[in-house]
């Protein structure tokens, strides 16, 4: 029997078996399949046509009569917002989704929409009437506190494009190799936007606090979210990374030029470049300079390296540093694991995206197309004109690679970033596993095949 395609814009239903094929955006229109086009069909300017209406009505086989749900009013989540139907989750409560490979190298700045979600609680409500964001130091003076509509006014609006990465990104590489614990993200928890807001820098001078003077060592951010027993989630970084980044560490309050989304932090999060996403607190409620890190489960339990002996039975957290700054890594998001290349295929065009903490640009990339005993330089593409030692944002990269003699069958596509200070990537996970899965920048690779 034949497999039919359907798919539904608004309240219709209909069967594109027949017109996938003659699609201009080739196999994009599968990741409706089953489900909504509509998020889709909103992100290409070109469907905004009275053609394209028409040509969709061809297809229409029926409609849609909606019903209601029930609310479970115990429900932590039941607030949560409505997703981008693209993102692939890696868990529904609390909500963690990737998006596919292809749209996310798409666009050098990733729509609001695709942006990747981490979130370890449920999503706050916040009463923007009632928000205050609080700032001050341990044991100090009387906590400074902001609203929304002060932070806009009384300080200058400062913009910066930072790349967030999950520490967690590529984990099921990991656990291939050895179980590890945490979500199955693959390749694609990482994305980029334009975030603006007040300068940390500036907030802190405005409330007198110098962090370049006193006896300080960290700085505390708590989020509003929080668990069922009102632990609110919370990190810190150390002062002298806030020394070195204080012009680019903002309090955003938004994000490609639109209020933050909720799941990205509505109304404040803390953007520090370079560093991992675990750090950059979402639903910012308060800031603290103090002499210690924060006590955070997510800051001293959490997101920590270990070498590859130690296990759950052996593992102490109090010897581990907190993750702060990102090693080099490169991702190819197209093609895609599985991808079927034509018969006739010499070369394929590989695409994908590289990145590392710190403000350390990318000089280059490799990939290779026979298991890394030949290898080509791909052409670095949007984000490669960065300041390679501020570079905050990712690059992206696209290569024409040729297949190998003799290749029909399977073909292990493989690609390697270099960074400024030529940092580049392990060959593979055995010496960098760890107990949590966190920090994979081995080689990518992605299995694809030749139809025979």
């Amino acid at each position: 029997m034949e497999k039919k395609i359907w798919v539904t814009y608004k309240n219709g239903v209909y069967d594109i078996t027949d017109y996938v094929p003659k699609h201009p955006g080739g196999s994009k229109i599968l990741l409706g399949a089953g489900g909504s086009i509509e998020p889709f069909w909103k992100m290409y300017a070109a469907h905004e046509n009275p053609a394209m209406y028409a040509l969709l009505e061809k297809f229409r086989i029926g409609n849609i009569v909606e019903t209601s749900k029930p609310v479970d009013m115990k429900d932590p989540f039941r607030n949560d917002p409505v997703r981008h139907p693209a993102l692939r989750p890696n868990s529904v409560k609390p909500f963690n989704a990737e998006p596919p490979g292809p749209l996310l190298v798409d666009n050098f700045i990733t729509p609001n929409e695709l942006f990747f979600v981490r979130n370890h609680l449920p999503v706050p409500k916040i009463d923007i009437k009632n928000y205050k964001l609080k700032l001050g130091t341990e044991g100090g003076r009387k906590e400074m506190s902001y609203s929304l509509k002060e932070l806009k006014s009384k300080f200058p609006k400062h913009e910066v494009a930072v790349t967030i990465q999950c520490a967690g990104n590529r984990r099921i590489e990991m656990s291939e190799k050895k179980n590890v614990r945490g979500l199955s993200w693959q390749s694609t928890a990482i994305s980029t936007a334009v975030w603006s807001g007040v300068r940390l820098s500036d907030l802190l001078k405005h409330a007198g606090i110098d962090i370049d003077k006193g006896d300080y060592s960290h700085i505390q951010f708590e989020g509003c979210d929080k668990d069922p027993e009102g632990s609110a989630y919370g990190a810190s970084i150390p002062i002298a990374l806030a020394q070195g980044r204080k012009n680019d560490i903002i309090i955003a309050y938004e994000m490609n030029g639109e209020e933050i989304p909720e799941d990205h932090g509505y109304p404040l999060r803390v953007i520090i470049p370079g560093v991992v996403g675990a750090r950059q607190v979402k639903w910012l409620g308060r800031i603290l300079v103090s002499k210690n890190e924060s006590d955070s489960h997510w800051q001293q339990k959490d997101y920590k390296g270990f070498n590859p002996s130690v296990d759950w039975d052996t593992v102490d957290f109090s010897k581990s540093a907190a993750v702060q700054d990102l090693p080099v890594v490169s991702t190819i998001c197209e093609p895609e694991p599985g991808t079927v290349l034509d018969e006739d295929s010499d070369e394929v065009v590989v695409k994908g995206y590289a990145f590392s903490g710190g403000g350390r640009g990318i000089i280059r990339v490799d990939v290779s197309a026979d298991g890394g005993k030949t290898w080509r330089t791909a052409e670095l593409l949007d984000g490669s004109d960065q300041n390679p030692y501020r570079a905050w944002a990712w690059t992206l990269w696209e290569a024409v690679v040729p297949l190998p003699e003799n290749h029909r069958g399977k073909v292990e596509l493989i690609s390697k970033a270099v960074d400024s200070s030529y940092n580049v990537q392990p060959d593979s996970v055995e010496g960098i596993w760890n107990l949590r899965g966190l920090l994979n920048n081995a080689w990518h690779r992605v299995p694809v095949s030749v139809a025979k």
